[in-house]
């Protein structure tokens, strides 16, 4: 969901495995598909992710931090596939005054 901390966090991953100087990608999907109908968007993100993924494979890039909201097992398998890698998924616990909390600080919330 949005305002969740999924970039958040995976901004903290890629933050360790630099400490570690493991070679990562990090990849935010909302912004693969980030067009004005959903359906498409989503359909976009994939298709672009397959298209992308292969370039950072090929540079030696075996490492991927994906933000992204996975809404059932089809959206897993679906980005895997288009990722070209196994994926480890972490589920994000977060209470919806948080997120309003955090959406409140958000300057882009309020644009019209």
């Amino acid at each position: 969901m949005y305002g969740s901390g999924k970039s958040s966090v995976a901004a903290e991953i890629t933050y360790l495995l630099e400490q570690r100087n493991q070679p990562y990608a990090l990849l935010d999907l909302d912004y693969l598909g980030w067009v004005g109908e959903h359906a498409m968007g989503y359909r976009m993100m994939l298709r672009n992710l397959a298209a992308v993924a292969p370039n950072y494979r090929d540079a030696g890039i075996g490492v991927f931090v994906v933000a992204y909201f996975i809404r059932d097992l089809n959206a897993l398998h679906s980005v895997r596939e288009a990722l070209g890698v196994p994926l480890r998924v972490v589920r994000l616990s977060v209470s919806l005054q948080d997120i309003e909390r955090r959406l409140a600080r958000d300057v882009t919330t309020e644009v019209e």
